[in-house]
This record gives structure tokens, C-alpha cells and sequence, in this order.
């Protein structure tokens, strides 16, 4: 509830004030922010947020000492790609950017603009840094977390949902951390006493029959690894969870937001924060490709009681006791 309060207040920070004056002889900096979402998405308005308040904590005023360019580029790869273009063509002198796509499409117009990603699965497996130790390119920031976490998901499905004995794990095949953290899951499914299925995110009219055709078995749920394509198709996975009646564990909060039951991930709030760091370190004369790739230091926990009130669930007190926020 508490986190609920911080995202209200955050939401408002996306559109920072413009009114302050360059000083007299101060050079202003150009930041291009790109971020694969409609501009109306509360989510990213406030993560968006809370770099913006890092930045002014850090010293950086709009209107003073740093201009910023926005591109809402939605999720369509296409207008990813074109906006990643025109915010190039700017020539700022950094560029922060959601998610490895964008970061991909951006690296496909330029090598030499200093880009920042405050969240990317499997950087290294996606050839948009050298290492995680030393990056070697124009692009570094902060990775999704480890593989086990597709573990943890598993573990917090059979906890909240003891009778499932059958998960459809949604995942993008074409990427390393999609089958990683299959792997992981794999690994411990027998423990747990499930049975776990790849279900590939291609497209939507696949993603649709495989989830239907999977959820005609009873004591069936499912779980997703994160992903531009879990982001891109979330919609239609939440309808298909809800409309099966499956119990589901999702990889950020903004899922459950929007009627998901959980979800165990990184906190992009936090992430977003540490990118300010790495902007500001950037801004004053350090090089991307000797920052290091950093692992997420915070992660949280969402329940949504309201939908385990609809799924016939009773949350364990003590996952209530632990969670990060719980939606009523």
C-alpha cells in the first residue's frame, strides 16, 4: 500500500518543471530518454519519475544545466525503431532506454552516443555488451536479475496454489535468458511435484492456442519470463489467465496492477534510480564501456487478493507478511 502511495506521487515527478533558467555561461546537457510504451502508461510514468528525481537529487536541473528528449515509442518494434532514429539524429550527449530492443534498435543507428538501460535481460546473450564486468561498447546499465529467479516464480505458483501440478512457463525461446531460466525451472519442477511446458512468445494467435489448449487439463498454471514479448503481449496473457482461470506468477508488478495474482521481480523503481547514477557518471566524462553491467539489488513481491479472492486462493500468511504491496 505503501508502494501504491510512492507510484501516485512519482507519476506527477514524469512531468518535471520547466521553468528554471540556464545560468549565465553554464553549459546545458542533452538526454534522450526512449521508452517502448504509450505515454499515457501510469507505469513507466513512474519509473520515468523516479530518474527524474534522481537526476535533480544528483545535481541536474531541466532548464539549468540539462535539456531532456522524450520518445514514447509504444511497443511496436517498427516505431521503436523510428524513434530510435530521430532520437539519434538529436545528437545527445546520452541516451537512456527500457529494455534491450530499444537499446538493440538504437545501437543500429548509432556506436558512438553513450546509451544507459536501466533494465535488460541477458545483455551479453543479446550482443549489446562485451561482458558484464567491462561492457567494451557505448552501452551499459542494469541487467533483469539472475535465471534462478524463474526458480523462485515456480516456487511462489505452488505456494499459493498447492493444487497445481501442470505450469505452461511463457517465454521468448529466441533469447538467452527465455531459456535459462526454463532450465532453472526444469531443474527443480520435480521437487515442487509440477510439470513444466515452454509455451514460445512469437505471436499472439500461437500464444492463444498453445495457453487454451494447455489450460483443458485441470490443476493447470502458468508463469512468465521476463521479456519484450511478455511485455508486448501482457494484455492478451492477463485475458487468457483470467479467462482460464489460471493461476499465475508474473515477473513485474505492473501485471498484477492490472488483475495479474503475483509477481516476483526487480525493482524497476530502484533500477531506474541507479541509471540516473550511471547518467550522471556518464555526464561528467566517464566512458559506458567501463561500467560495469549491474545486477539488480532490490527485488519485490505483489499480491493481488482480489484475484486470488476470484481464483478461490487463500494467500499464506506468510507470503501476506513478506510482500512488498498487497492490492486489495
Amino acid at each position: 500500500m505503501r508502494r501504491r502511495e510512492f507510484i501516485v506521487g512519482l507519476g506527477g515527478a514524469a512531468a518535471w518543471p520547466l521553468t528554471a533558467q540556464a545560468q549565465q555561461g553554464e553549459r546545458i546537457r542533452r538526454i534522450g530518454v526512449l521508452l517502448p510504451t504509450a505515454a499515457d502508461d501510469p507505469e513507466y510514468q513512474a519509473r520515468y519519475g523516479a530518474f527524474l528525481q534522481a537526476l535533480a537529487l544528483l545535481g541536474w536541473t531541466i532548464g539549468r544545466n540539462v535539456q531532456i528528449d522524450t520518445r514514447w515509442a509504444t511497443a511496436n518494434a517498427t516505431e521503436v525503431r523510428r524513434q530510435a532514429a530521430e532520437l539519434a539524429a538529436l545528437a545527445p550527449d546520452i541516451i537512456l532506454a527500457h529494455g534491450l530492443l530499444t537499446v538493440t534498435l538504437l545501437l543500429q543507428v548509432t556506436r558512438t552516443v553513450p546509451i544507459v538501460f536501466p533494465i535488460g535481460v541477458d545483455p551479453v546473450g543479446a550482443g549489446v555488451v562485451d561482458s558484464l564486468a567491462r561492457p567494451g561498447g557505448n552501452a551499459t546499465g542494469f541487467h533483469s536479475g539472475e535465471y534462478s529467479m524463474g526458480a523462485k516464480r515456480l516456487e511462489l505458483l505452488k505456494q499459493i496454489a498447492p493444487a497445481v501440478t501442470r505450469v505452461a512457463v511463457l517465454r521468448d525461446a529466441t533469447i538467452g535468458g527465455g531459456t535459462s531460466q526454463f532450465a532453472a525451472m526444469q531443474a527443480v519442477a520435480p521437487l515442487l511435484k509440477v510439470e513444466v511446458s515452454p509455451i514460445n512468445l512469437r505471436d499472439a494467435g500461437e500464444i492463444e492456442r498453445a495457453v487454451v489448449a494447455f489450460a483443458g487439463s485441470p490443476n493447470s498454471g502458468l508463469t512468465v519470463a521476463p521479456s519484450a514479448s511478455g511485455d508486448r503481449h501482457s494484455e492478451l496473457i492477463l485475458s487468457l489467465a483470467a479467462g482460464h482461470r489460471l493461476p499465475a506468477v508474473y515477473y513485474q508488478r505492473d501485471f498484477v496492477v492490472r488483475g495479474g495474482l503475483v509477481s516476483y521481480g526487480v525493482d524497476h523503481f530502484d533500477q531506474y534510480r541507479k541509471a540516473a547514477g550511471y547518467v550522471d557518471r556518464i555526464l561528467k566524462g566517464e566512458k559506458p564501456a567501463d561500467l560495469p553491467v549491474q545486477a539488480p539489488t532490490k527485488y519485490e513481491l505483489i499480491i493481488n487478493l482480489k484475484t486470488a479472492k476470484a481464483l478461490g486462493l487463500t494467500v499464506p500468511e506468510t507470503l501476506l507478511a513478506t510482500a512488498d504491496e498487497v492490492i486489495q
